[in-house]
């Protein structure tokens, strides 16, 4: 499959202002997690009181649940009925938020399918003819344009998502859709790998040193992220060339090592490597951040010990994405979308949300939400990243060799049989 066989590719100039918005101001701001924990609320400039608050400005019937974050939020609440279809990645949601706390709050009933990569998702909605059946989709910025170009979304009613103010101006107003007329921020994280040090027994620190283990200690025993970019991407962090880049040798020479020596050694391509992980399924995987989060608790859950598990970004480049909540263009249940959207907005439910899946979800004031309603979370590290690990992520840019990289990817699977 490549995306040109249904969409024309627009080029996208807009993920580096992302980037430096996100260096300059929000996540430096944040903080780094001390110990991997700690956040530093002093670095936000809300109230710090841990004391519960009432509703405040345009707030009306707050969240279920005893805590709520000081300062003044908006907690709106719509009610909906019938059913609420989401596409998105895998394991992206707290289970209960599109399950029954959503039955609950909103009054809608819930069904959730799974994408592994962009390519997926745009392709099944181009190829549906406005009939998708789904209601909520979650693209990752870049490739909104193109979905806007193409009919694949439809305009929010902003109305109907008042707590949109709830979001860190950071994280709004992004250059793939300026005046969020069709996304919102769900959250945003990066790339790293995950790695059982009884098996390989070095530190990895580099994206050679992850190809390298590939290949040796972890060979038929490793996964890799089922995206044509990301295979490429960590070919070209590896290689000190610019992913968002076009060149034909460099392309070619990426497919010679790819295709011809590094497919044979891998098990699987795996986008959520977590649960296979915890079976004992691979001892390295490429792995998002939230995932490979989620795959300490995995692992200590299905009894194995985490503690022989390591964790790093890849160096000296990785990548930064964020991804986004849209409503598909010809949605069933329109309405019952932009109440889930909008409740999912409220700052104790992301919250709720951030526990679960490990992404940071563009929320103002965050320091003092975790400090308040997640005082005790774990793996604050693999959330929050310090101004030096933020310096090294790339953002992706739609270019005309994503056929390429989706081209290059089917031809390792087919090498390596999965």
């Amino acid at each position: 499959m490549t995306t040109n066989d249904k969409i024309p590719q627009l080029r996208m100039l807009a993920p580096e202002s992302f980037h430096e918005k996100l260096t300059r101001r929000a996540i430096f701001k944040m903080g780094s997690a001390a110990a991997g924990l700690a956040i530093v609320v002093a670095a936000c400039g809300g109230d710090d009181s841990s004391a519960p608050a009432t509703d405040g400005g345009d707030s009306t019937t707050p969240p279920s649940g005893s805590t709520l974050a000081s300062g003044d939020w908006s907690r709106v609440i719509n009610a909906a009925t019938g059913t609420l279809a989401m596409y998105t990645w895998g394991d992206y949601n707290d289970p209960l938020l599109v399950g029954k706390q959503a039955e609950d709050a909103i009054g809608v009933s819930m069904k959730v399918d799974y994408f592994n990569s962009n390519e997926d998702l745009i392709t099944k909605l181009a190829t549906s003819g406005g009939n998708s059946g789904f209601d909520i989709v979650v693209p990752t910025g870049p490739y909104i344009p193109q979905m806007i170009e193409k009919g694949l979304i439809q305009k929010f009613d902003k109305s109907l998502i008042p707590n949109m103010v709830n979001v860190d101006p950071n994280y709004l107003a992004q250059p793939w859709d300026p005046n969020n007329e069709y996304s919102v921020c769900k959250n945003w994280g990066t790339t790293g790998f995950f790695w059982d040090s009884t098996v390989i027994t070095r530190d990895l620190v580099t994206w050679q040193d992850f190809f390298d283990a590939c290949m040796n200690e972890a060979r038929g025993n490793c996964s890799v992220i089922d995206t044509g970019p990301n295979v490429w991407g960590a070919w070209c962090w590896a290689n000190g060339k610019d992913w968002n880049g076009t060149d034909t040798a460099d392309l070619d020479a990426c497919e010679a090592f790819l295709v011809d020596e590094l497919a044979q050694h891998i098990k699987k391509f795996d986008s959520y490597p977590s649960t296979a992980l915890a079976e004992g399924a691979y001892a390295l995987s490429m792995a998002w951040n939230g995932d490979a989060r989620q795959a300490y608790f995995r692992i200590a859950e299905a009894g194995g010990d985490p503690t022989v598990w390591k964790w790093a970004l890849g160096t000296p480049t990785t990548e930064l994405w964020m991804d986004n909540y849209c409503i598909a263009a010809g949605a069933p249940n329109a309405e019952a979308a932009h109440a889930w959207i909008n409740w999912d907005l409220i700052p104790e439910i992301s919250i709720q949300d951030l526990a679960y899946h490990g992404y940071h979800t563009g929320m103002k004031e965050m320091p003092t939400l975790i400090s308040e309603l997640a005082p005790d979370l774990e793996f604050g590290d693999m959330i929050f990243f310090d101004e030096s690990q933020v310096a090294t992520m790339s953002t992706q840019e739609i270019t005309s060799a994503i056929d390429r990289q989706v081209d290059i990817i089917n031809k390792m699977k087919a090498k390596a049989g999965a």
